[in-house]
């Protein structure tokens, strides 16, 4: 891969990865300072649901920083943009797509369609 898209691509995920790092931040600390005090039981589930979803949310969120880590890792390494499973070159255009993606688009259909046919 040339320079200038191992550049691209490592702005990218140091960008996604602040941003990620910064809302989860200003989740922990809006729920600290909430002082839920709902003496209707309706308002209270409302309240509890959407604080299940928020935390569903970030949960997703935490898993991406990982791949985002791992990721900026790959790009230091010099292992960014190959697949893991057949060694060739993953696309710009995929990686532009999922930059955290470890697997060619090849690679990824065939074990998405095994999965299928598995059930998973």
């Amino acid at each position: 891969m040339k320079k200038k898209d191992l550049e691209f691509f490592k702005k990218l995920l140091t960008e996604r990865l602040e941003s990620l790092l910064a809302e989860a931040s200003g989740t922990v600390s809006g729920m600290i300072d909430e002082k839920p005090g709902f003496p209707d039981p309706t308002d209270r589930a409302a309240m509890e649901s959407d604080r299940n979803f928020t935390l569903r949310i970030r949960d997703r969120e935490r898993k991406l920083i990982a791949k985002i880590r791992e990721a900026l890792e790959r790009i230091e390494d010099g292992t960014y943009g190959v697949c893991e499973n057949c060694g060739e070159n993953i696309s710009i255009k995929r990686l532009k797509a999922r930059p955290v993606t470890t697997q060619c688009i090849e690679c990824k259909t065939k074990e998405e369609a095994r999965e299928n046919a598995l059930g998973l």
